[in-house]
């Protein structure tokens, strides 16, 4: 067992195939991955499955599907708990190797949050999206559209459209990429008060946790995204990421770079060792709170509309993501 991200993978499938009383195949097994948080297809599913197979962790049975076997309930028991906390962390830290844009070219790859959308919704889900990105409510105005089918590595389920939206951990990506340590320490509620930050009212440490911290304030429906663009006051979700005091300043010329590339939406860089808008920071560091992208589909949910939605999910090429 050499890469984890594949093993992680491989626990969850024969998590799902052991809680079902019938034989499962690759596009259910697909879906149900889907809906705890792994962006993953039918075609990546199968492949998978041949891995337990030949482990003996799992048996195909001709097209009906596969049960796991009982040498793979061993295998699952014997799972440790830890893999699965500490597992958004580490699914981050694998995007932001991935995450390669270059301020200079304008090209590479970004990381996106990916939310399905009923095809009946699309246009009035939009309009809200670009609404709210219009108005300074996501890192960045720019999306990625992807229909069912598509040769893209990212599952969009029957009846869905899924958007790709830029996800704040971008930024995190951008740092790295140009010499800055960089740590993503918390997700959290950020309290707007004429139409500025004013802090933080709840956060969620990145570390420790098997549900990315913004899902979680996602699912309490805790934002009133058009309040605050309408009024000045109101919720957002902002993150905050920790960087070396001392890297400060070239911090800052890069986000002040990426702003030119539509990805902004940093709202302050803090003191060395001080609390950023309420956010603790370690001694010798600063933090970095920014607006994420997810907002705008936030937004969404609150006008009424159901959507799908999964945080820090994969990586797209940014120069072929367009305006709304």
């Amino acid at each position: 067992m050499t890469d984890p991200n594949v093993e992680r993978k491989l626990v969850e499938i024969m998590r799902i195939i052991n809680e079902s009383d019938k034989p499962l195949g690759a596009r259910l097994i697909a879906d149900e991955l889907h809906n705890r948080g792994y962006a993953i297809g039918e075609r990546a599913v199968r492949y998978h499955l041949r891995i337990l197979d030949e482990r003996g962790f799992t048996k195909k049975h001709g097209y009906i599907g596969r049960t796991i076997t009982e040498r793979g309930k061993k295998e699952l028991n014997d799972a440790l708990i830890s893999d699965r906390f500490g597992f958004v962390i580490t699914k981050i830290e694998e995007l932001i190797y991935k995450a390669d844009y270059d301020l200079e070219t304008g090209k590479g790859n970004v990381i996106v949050n990916i939310t399905n959308i009923d095809k009946d919704d699309f246009d009035n889900a939009t309009d809200i999206i670009k609404y709210a990105m219009d108005h300074g409510a996501t890192i960045s105005p720019r999306v990625g559209i992807i229909e069912e089918d598509t040769d893209l590595d990212i599952y969009v389920p029957d009846g869905k459209v899924a958007i790709a939206t830029v996800c704040s951990i971008t930024f995190d990506g951008l740092l790295l990429n140009n010499g800055i340590p960089v740590v993503p320490v918390f997700g959290g509620l950020m309290q707007m008060e004429d139409y500025s930050p004013a802090g933080f009212l709840d956060l969620i440490s990145y570390n420790g946790t098997s549900i990315d911290p913004i899902k979680i304030f996602l699912r309490r429906k805790a934002t009133s995204i058009l309040e605050a663009i309408d009024t000045g006051n109101g919720k957002m979700l902002a993150n905050v990421r920790q960087i070396p005091a001392s890297a400060a300043t070239r911090a800052e010329e890069l986000l002040n770079i990426a702003s030119k590339h539509d990805i902004s939406g940093h709202l302050t860089i803090g003191d060395p060792g001080e609390d950023v808008l309420y956010a603790p920071i370690e001694r010798g560091k600063i933090g970095i709170p920014v607006m994420v992208g997810i907002n705008s589909v936030a937004a969404v949910e609150e006008a009424g509309i159901n959507v799908d939605t999964h945080p820090v999910s994969a990586v797209m090429e940014y120069s072929k993501m367009r305006k709304l």
